[in-house]
């Protein structure tokens, strides 16, 4: 593997934030390939003695952080979470994501938000200076889906955001179902210039269970480029 490879990078992301868990922690266990390096670095150090718990944000998660050993509970048996390490599809410098192109974006936002931190491991292509380059999944309830695809297309039209709203597949002729049975429209708006205010205007949509505007929840992002492993925001911020 080249040290300069993105999946090199997202590694050396994981292992930089892996550095701030300690013994006992609660931890809330992202989705997606830099998560998953993030995973199987935790599952190195368990081995070797430390003991945490951990709550994951999707099956693919829990079965690979069972494959590892490590001891897994629910947001039901522990609400409450010390830090959330997980990835990004895009981030900015005021630490607004989008997340979901791994279909676990709800499971992402609740473990999130269950926790005192959430630090963002990710490579230096996914920084960006406007959100929009990479699609809003929006995810949604099966029920009525055409009539919420039409009401988020005009609540973006509000807001001068136009481009196709895709639903994601599985298959030819099958939707993608994430794991709690909901569709997902991949949004192409292109740059978001008010994300505070499309994140409120989808969320009040009837229909929409969801969205991938993380928005008020990463308290630091591990970057991880060429020139080493950089830290965006604070490490400390909602520590006890």
């Amino acid at each position: 593997m080249s040290p300069f490879s993105a999946d090199a990078m997202k590694r050396a992301a994981a292992e930089a934030a892996l550095q701030s868990v300690t013994h006992g922690m609660r931890l809330g266990l992202g989705t997606g390939s830099t998560a998953a390096h993030f995973v199987d670095l935790l599952g190195a150090r368990v081995r070797e003695g430390l003991e945490v718990v951990g709550v994951p944000t999707s099956e693919r998660t829990r079965l690979q952080a069972e494959g590892l050993g490590i001891t897994l509970s629910t947001l039901d048996e522990t609400p409450e979470l010390d830090l959330t390490i997980d990835g990004a599809d895009e981030f900015d410098a005021a630490l607004r994501l989008i997340k979901g192109g791994g279909g676990a974006l709800l499971r992402e936002k609740i473990v999130a938000a269950a926790s005192k931190r959430m630090f963002v491991v990710a490579d230096a292509t996914k920084e960006v200076e406007t959100l929009g380059a990479f699609p809003l999944p929006v995810e949604i309830d099966r029920f009525g889906a055409l009539s919420t695809r039409l009401h988020i297309e005009r609540v973006a039209r509000g807001l001068g955001l136009e481009g196709p709203i895709t639903m994601r597949m599985s298959a030819p002729e099958t939707p993608y179902l994430t794991d709690g049975g909901h569709y997902i429209y991949d949004c192409a708006f292109g740059a978001i210039d008010a994300p505070e205010t499309l994140a409120e205007r989808l969320q009040a949509i009837p229909g929409v269970v969801d969205h991938g505007l993380f928005i008020g929840l990463a308290t630091a992002i591990f970057v991880a480029g060429k020139d080493g492993v950089r830290i965006v925001g604070d490490v400390t911020g909602g520590a006890l």
